[in-house]
């Protein structure tokens, strides 16, 4: 749901003191490539010359179409980029579970291209997916969770299966925080008893925030072109903003949700995670289509776009009225503030008009309710996905035994608490139920209030605070801003570009509208982030000393 963390050892090389900087840990990119490029391998010669960190889809698909690559060497570099970058080096644990097939798909890819068919702009390019996402191949789905492992999806999620008839080549699987963090009010983001703890490749014991922790720290890090991670209430943007990459939250109904373990009807959905606003767009373009199997994607008909890129222009925020949150000027963290307002400055500087609103709140007295409609949703959602899943558990009373039966591996730092509470709600008739459920999602109309008094294009603030530590005996602790909670109370679009770093640490600015705004909201997003030009590569440092 939020963000959360696990403590895991790491090594700590010396510091540069004489230079007054951080110490490193790990490897920079030019020494990753260098010990990619050592380890023995069929067609070593062609790798050893490639360098794929921060490319991007466009650039992958003229290569291969002009034969200086092929899908099979991209996806082989990326493998041998996860051997040395997550499994060793800085050990950043962003993967859950390798595709075996991976390879055989990318051959399969280059195949049809020699033939004369490209499939897509997706066609032949790695993707990773975060694991709660089905995947009806050799991979488990497993949501992090000792107690569902064994549960090898009978078939694909929904847009798994438009990824693939896209051409895409499925890598693997990415932890997350266990249950996408609805386990514990005490919990650590990217942490699942399953995956371990993922780190932050910017600054290695920093928390990577979650639940889509794997998906925004493989994508920063250069282990994938782009992933796909699911979000309730900031899973998706939390991560991108705190591991310095453009996440997309959809419009609920967007994209189809069945397949994907849940946490709510109301307000889950999946959406892409990239290094750019196109490969983002070009991932949610892709995968948006009406699913027989999950009746809100029916509300899309007639709203969405063929093609989102369409909607790239660099002169996208000209004339454009935004709603910048006034609470996030003046509190919390200075350095963030000032942060904040150079990003109004250049706003303004490319044809933006700023209007000052106070959204917040407005929204945080509903957050009682939302986390009652998500209890209930929870376990009515849960035990329909468990009683026809291979998993061994088919409920989440089940879950919840495992866990109390085997404590010592599921539960090491932070218990079960919400599991349990949402167990012991009633039915989705249940009058408690349906007064949570109009109160959380009036926020549609305070929303859609708030753009029409103001005419506004979209609402706009910090995507978070900086990231915590990580922390596995306390669990996450708030640092201070969160812009998340509207558009997911709502189940509106919301993007976040990268805007700076402070500390070494990346943040991002949000840009939230109205249901099946999302091409709007792309023209704003990217012309920010072509004239901020603010996303950095991490260089994997081990601590801020």
């Amino acid at each position: 749901m939020k963000n959360f963390i696990n403590r895991r050892n790491f090594i700590r090389n010396g510091t540069l003191a004489s230079f007054g900087l951080p110490a490193i840990l790990g490897l920079s990119n030019l020494q990753a490539r260098e010990k990619i490029n050592s380890i023995p391998g069929s067609h070593n010669d062609v790798l050893k010359d490639t360098a794929l960190e921060e490319t991007t889809i466009s650039e992958l698909q003229e290569k291969m179409k002009n034969g200086t690559l092929s899908s099979k060497l991209i996806t082989q570099w990326y493998l041998k980029r996860i051997e040395q970058i997550d499994k060793s080096g800085p050990s950043l644990n962003t993967i859950i579970e390798i595709n075996p097939d991976a390879i055989s798909i990318a051959e399969a890819m280059d195949a049809e291209r020699k033939n004369g068919k490209v499939r897509s702009a997706l066609h032949g390019i790695p993707v990773l997916i975060k694991d709660n996402i089905n995947s009806g191949d050799k991979m488990m789905t497993t949501a992090g969770s000792l107690a569902l492992v064994g549960n090898i999806a009978s078939k694909d999620a929904f847009i798994i299966g438009l990824l693939r008839e896209a051409g895409a080549v499925l890598l693997g699987k990415t932890n997350l925080s266990e249950f996408a963090n609805f386990r514990s009010t005490h919990s650590t983001s990217g942490w699942s008893s399953r995956g371990g703890q993922t780190k932050c490749p910017y600054v290695l014991h920093r928390n990577p925030s979650g639940s889509s922790a794997g998906s925004g720290s493989a994508v920063s890090a250069n282990l994938c072109v782009i992933a796909i991670g699911t979000e309730t209430d900031g899973s998706v943007v939390s991560p991108s903003s705190v591991n310095g990459v453009v996440g997309i939250k959809p419009t609920v109904g967007l994209w189809s949700r069945s397949g994907i373990i849940p946490i709510s009807s109301t307000q889950d959905t999946a959406g892409p995670m990239a290094r750019t606003v196109t490969d983002a767009a070009i991932l949610l373009s892709l995968l948006a289509g009406i699913d027989p199997n999950d009746s809100t994607t029916l509300n899309s008909k007639g709203k969405t776009q063929k093609d989102y890129s369409q909607f790239l222009d660099p002169n996208g925020l000209k004339g454009k009225r935004l709603g910048i949150e006034k609470s996030f000027l003046t509190g919390g963290n200075p350095d963030v503030v000032a942060l904040l307002k150079k990003t109004i400055k250049l706003l303004k500087e490319n044809g933006a008009i700023i209007v000052e609103v106070e959204l917040m709140k407005m929204i945080t007295p509903l957050n009682d309710s939302e986390f009652k409609v998500l209890q209930y949703e929870f376990k009515d959602g849960l035990n329909k996905y468990l009683s026809t899943a291979n998993a061994k558990v088919k409920s989440l009373k089940e879950v919840i035994d495992f866990d109390d039966q085997n404590s010592e591996k599921a539960m090491p730092f932070f218990k079960q608490e919400i599991l349990i509470s949402s167990n012991e709600k009633g039915r989705l008739d249940s009058p408690e139920y349906k007064d949570a459920l109009a109160k959380s999602t009036s926020a549609r109309e305070i929303i859609d209030q708030m753009l029409k008094e103001n005419k506004l294009d979209a609402l706009c603030g910090t995507t978070n605070g900086l990231a915590c530590c990580i922390d596995l005996a306390n669990g996450d602790y708030d640092t201070g801003f969160t812009f998340s909670s509207p558009a997911a109370l709502a189940g509106y679009p919301h993007i976040t570009v990268p805007m700076g770093q402070i500390h070494h640490l990346p943040i991002g600015f949000s840009f939230a509208g109205a249901a099946y705004d999302e091409h709007e909201l792309i023209k704003m997003a990217y012309a920010f982030e072509q004239a901020s030009k603010e996303r950095r590569p991490p260089e994997f440092i081990a601590e801020i000393i």
